[in-house]
């Protein structure tokens, strides 16, 4: 039994789910407005200020059959934002492609750090230094989200915003342990360079998911 889960979930038709809930998107491009999240356990990168450590290990989390969470999540919305841990470790395309059969919009918010798949209507592509995206998923990116957690951040979101298509919008968040300290950079540094815009984590203010 545990050969054939193993089977299931390498085709996307099990995905370890951490946990999914409707809520008020907080970030980006789409903050303020209604979507159902699906949280995917597994990620390698580990940021150190990473808000959800709990995601890490994907044997935390039991492999859901894919159906089922498509199920769920369109009774709550159309628009179905995939997050992790790092939900491209595993195959989305029979994930995205039960919510695009449905009707559904399909956002992902991925560190890139594994090939893109699946059918995606939106694309946050949030690097991370010590693993680095894939480069074609630079081209594919709807908006590129950079941490700031010190100075030396926005070097490397310089970087990361000259392979992103000119599309592409950009946005400088600070790291939450270390906002009252980081805003006053960020606010300075998009006056000077208004290529950027500023994100918060607004779900963290209104004490929502």
């Amino acid at each position: 039994m545990q050969e054939r889960i193993q089977e299931l979930v390498n085709e996307g038709k099990m995905l370890p789910l951490m946990e999914e809930f409707y809520t008020i998107q907080g970030e980006g491009y789409y903050k303020g407005t209604a979507a159902y999240f699906v949280r995917i356990g597994g990620c390698d990168v580990g940021c150190h200020w990473c808000d959800v450590k709990e995601s890490w290990n994907a044997d935390l989390h039991p492999p859901t059959d894919t159906d089922l969470i498509v199920k769920k999540a369109l009774q709550y919305s159309k628009v179905i934002v995939v997050t992790g841990g790092e939900p491209l470790t595993w195959d989305m395309s029979y994930l995205t492609q039960g919510l695009k059969d449905r009707g559904a919009k399909t956002h992902i918010e991925t560190s890139g750090a594994y090939p893109l798949t699946g059918l995606w209507d939106w694309v946050c592509l949030s690097p991370k230094k010590i693993k680095l995206p894939q480069e074609e998923i630079y081209d594919k990116a709807d908006e590129l989200k950079c941490i700031v957690y010190n100075k030396s951040d926005f070097e490397f979101a310089e970087e990361q915003a000259a392979k992103v298509s000119d599309n592409c919008i950009l946005y400088l968040q600070p790291e939450w342990s270390v906002r009252e300290k980081i805003v006053p950079l960020i606010v300075d540094y998009v006056m000077q360079n208004p290529k950027w815009k500023v994100s918060l984590q607004t779900h963290k203010y209104l004490n929502i998911p």
